[in-house]
């Protein structure tokens, strides 16, 4: 987002502490004295604030946009159901699922069993997500824009932990020099598009999806 001052005092609407990088919204008020500058947000208020050299991946977290993208692609689901087959479970199986994809585990069954509400849905996402964040930010050594984390966090949550880590996405965000199989990073993302070697459309949709986020910072399900 472009700044821009005019003539009168300025203030800002957006506090922007030393590590949220160089975007916010300048006003100019009334003549009077200068505005005072809120308290910066809390981490999961961070929005697409970039800086050069980006930030250190271990310092982010996803950003609203993010959760909100990664819990539509998810879907919500109250009551538990067989992930196999989508359908609703009163026993506990396998594959019994809640909230934003999470997987009980059988000794959880018996809080869960009778299903949960939004707000621990949204609790059971953020500690399901939480490990991928550190993968990512454990994994990458190069500075990132809040966009490119939550892009490679997203990729992350779907091919998995140990998948991203030893990953050529990592190599190339790391060393865009390194020596992989692939002629580029964009190459490299999209080639996780195959379940049991075969092609899936569904992939190559969500692949395209976060290269967009990585790249443009637009936020859009496929």
């Amino acid at each position: 987002m472009a700044s821009s001052r005019i003539p009168g005092p300025l203030c800002i609407d957006t506090a922007l502490a030393s590590d949220q990088g160089t975007l916010g919204r300048w006003c100019s008020p009334a003549p009077g004295p200068l505005c005072s500058v809120p308290p910066p947000p809390a981490p999961r208020q961070w929005h697409h604030y970039s800086r050069s050299g980006g930030f250190v991946a271990s310092t982010l977290t996803l950003s609203p946009e993010a959760v909100t993208l990664l819990q539509v692609i998810e879907t919500l689901r109250l009551q538990p159901y067989d992930d196999q087959t989508g359908k609703a479970t009163s026993a506990w199986v396998k594959g019994a699922t809640i909230g934003y994809g999470h997987l009980i585990d059988s000794a959880d069954w018996k809080t869960y069993k009778d299903g949960i509400d939004e707000a621990q849905a949204d609790t059971l996402f953020l500690a399901d997500v939480a490990p991928f964040e550190r993968t990512v930010g454990e994994t990458v050594t190069a500075g990132l824009q809040q966009y490119e984390f939550d892009a490679l966090v997203i990729l992350a949550f779907n091919i998995g932990k140990a998948g991203f880590r030893n990953s050529s996405v990592a190599t190339l965000v790391n060393d865009p020099a390194a020596a992989t199989g692939y002629a580029s990073l964009e190459l490299a993302w999209k080639a996780w598009n195959k379940s049991q070697g075969q092609v899936m459309l569904g992939l190559d949709r969500r692949r395209a999806a976060e290269w967009r986020i990585y790249t443009s910072a637009i936020y859009a399900r496929w």
